[in-house]
């Protein structure tokens, strides 16, 4: 399906250059983050992190406190990645893509809406816009996890006071902001990393100077001496053992994992320890998949032995349809990505982004023409909608039983009518914002009048037609990168995020949830890494 940030992202596959080489000195993590060809054929840990991403690496971090943890990482480091680390690169990340050591790893759903994963240490919040806010007072209750609110509220001042940054706003962020509160989205809360119903403006990730922070960052609060990270690692199973458990026939004992010279190596539990898989909506599903915990009858027909017949494992999965307009302006912007968001009370939250890009005409190349010594730029300014929840659901399946593949994903967006009206409110807002003031001048002057020109899709003339308003969601969705499920609590995890059924087993990711956290999820993930790795810890204390 076509899509605005189809466009702009195509638009700047063909036009973007990579940024210079950071001068930037290596974090104090790579103490102990070494290439998994380096790691031993066979050792023994108390905890096995699959996955160091968004909560994985505060996870391990919290847990290399009192305990020996093992992170395998199956992409590299961000800083290793020029376009990783600035605002200018987010775009980039995302279009300069190779099939196994690219920082995004692209894939497609059936509904064929483009998406990415995060192949890096420190996840999708290593490749993400960089916005910051809690989660809203229901997801607690919806998600079903056992919740203690002073470690949550602990947890996120952890993440805080480490990596997150308040932004200062420009010309478009300021105009989005005033225009949202001229059309009532009140009231205006200023600073705010909680979830409040108004206009706000959110924490970033990105620093005064436009450098990124990510989870990576977060492991430079780890116990050195307990850690170790292995970079390009794939996990391919994990391994069981027969428990003589009443409530568990299955032990999960450690994992198998292959090195990017591809030699096998096998990572083991000490006594009392867990695997814990951090490896993202896509990746947990797909390695309990591997590992042959899921449906029988379908695991079967792979041939993978079966462990533990889980039916519900890569289904319940969700993701944010995003819908808005890209416009020209008439007048120089800065780059910007999300900073001010809109909580609306109908069911949808309003972003924007602001993206300065080199245009080349085609009339330039001419041998009639002299070619022009300094570059041209285009700026796009951006208005997007999300929806809460959403409802509407799909599911994961295998497309190989290699892990390095994508599996096959359907989140069939709109399949539940809630969200499709929750998509025309939001879409009708951005309506109301073009129309404010604070939007006029961002608009062209042209002999009938004013107005906008723009990139890709317009809102239809008509925004009070539900069918007209309902066609353009439909036509023009996208994704905000804010998939989630597949091992959702209470089918596959129980309310600790315990795999059902099987001992030393646990995911602690966004394949848990049935609902997407607040505005923008990266917070709340965090916060579930330290939060998870707090309760770990006072568990073990407690025995």
């Amino acid at each position: 399906m076509a899509s605005i940030s189809n466009l702009l992202i195509t638009l700047i596959a063909l036009i973007s250059t990579p940024l210079a080489q950071s001068d930037q000195q290596s974090p104090a993590y790579m103490e102990f983050v070494v290439n998994s060809t380096q790691l031993p054929p066979e050792d023994s840990y108390d905890y096995i992190i699959v996955g160091g991403g968004t909560a994985g690496c505060p996870l391990a971090a919290t847990l290399s406190k009192n305990y020996r943890v093992l992170v395998l990482e199956r992409g590299g480091v961000p800083f290793a990645n020029p376009n990783v680390m600035t605002r200018e690169g987010f775009l980039p990340t995302l279009t300069h893509y190779d099939q196994f050591e690219s920082p995004a790893q692209a894939f497609t759903s059936e509904d064929g809406v483009p998406n990415a994963r995060g192949r890096v240490l420190g996840g999708s919040s290593a490749i993400n816009a960089g916005f910051y806010s809690r989660a809203d007072e229901d997801f607690y209750k919806r998600s079903l996890i056992n919740w203690d609110s002073r470690i949550v509220q602990r947890s996120y001042e952890w993440v805080e006071k480490a990596i997150v940054f308040q932004p200062e706003l420009q010309t478009w962020q300021s105009a989005v902001r005033d225009g949202l509160l001229e059309v009532g989205v009140e009231p205006y809360h200023g600073y705010n990393l909680n979830h409040t119903l108004g206009t706000k403006i959110g924490g970033s990730t990105f620093d005064s100077s436009g450098r990124r922070h990510s989870a990576a960052d977060l492991l430079n609060l780890a116990n050195a001496s307990n850690i170790k990270v292995g970079l390009y690692a794939s996990v391919e199973r994990v391994i069981f053992a027969p428990s003589y458990s009443l409530t568990s026939r299955q032990n999960a004992i450690g994992a198998v994992f292959r090195d990017r010279a591809g030699d096998y190596h096998h990572a083991m539990l000490r006594d009392n320890g867990e695997v814990i898989l951090c490896a993202g909506a896509i990746g947990s599903p797909q390695l309990l998949l591997l590992s042959g915990i899921g449906p029988r009858p379908y695991l079967s027909s792979w041939g993978i032995p079966v462990v533990r017949h889980s039916p519900y494992v890569g289904n319940h999965m969700y993701d944010n349809p995003r819908n808005g307009i890209s416009i020209v302006s008439p007048v120089p912007l800065e780059q910007s990505l999300i900073q001010v968001v809109g909580i609306t009370d109908s069911g949808a939250y309003l972003e924007a982004a602001s993206n300065v890009l080199p245009f080349s005409s085609p009339s330039s190349s001419s041998v009639f023409l002299r070619p022009s010594s300094s570059p041209l730029y285009l700026t796009v300014a951006s208005i997007m909608e999300k929806i809460i929840g959403p409802h509407s659901s799909g599911t994961l399946r295998l497309a190989s039983t290699d892990v390095r593949t994508n599996p096959i994903v359907r989140f069939n967006y709109f399949s539940n009518p809630l969200d499709l009206e929750r998509c025309v409110n939001g879409s009708r807002k951005i309506g109301d914002l073009l129309r404010s003031r604070a939007m006029d001048d961002f608009k062209f002057w042209e002999w009938s009048g004013t107005d906008f020109r723009f990139v890709g899709p317009a809102l239809p003339v008509d925004q009070s037609n539900n069918v007209l308003m309902g066609e353009f969601c439909r036509r023009t969705v996208s994704t905000i990168w804010h998939y989630h499920g597949g091992c959702v609590v209470g089918r596959v995890v129980d309310h600790n995020l315990k795999v059902v059924g099987v001992h030393s087993l646990r995911v602690v990711d966004g394949s848990t949830f049935t609902v997407s956290p607040g505005t923008n999820p990266q917070a709340s993930l965090m916060m579930l890494g330290r939060y998870m790795g707090m309760m770990i810890l006072k568990d073990r204390m407690r025995k």
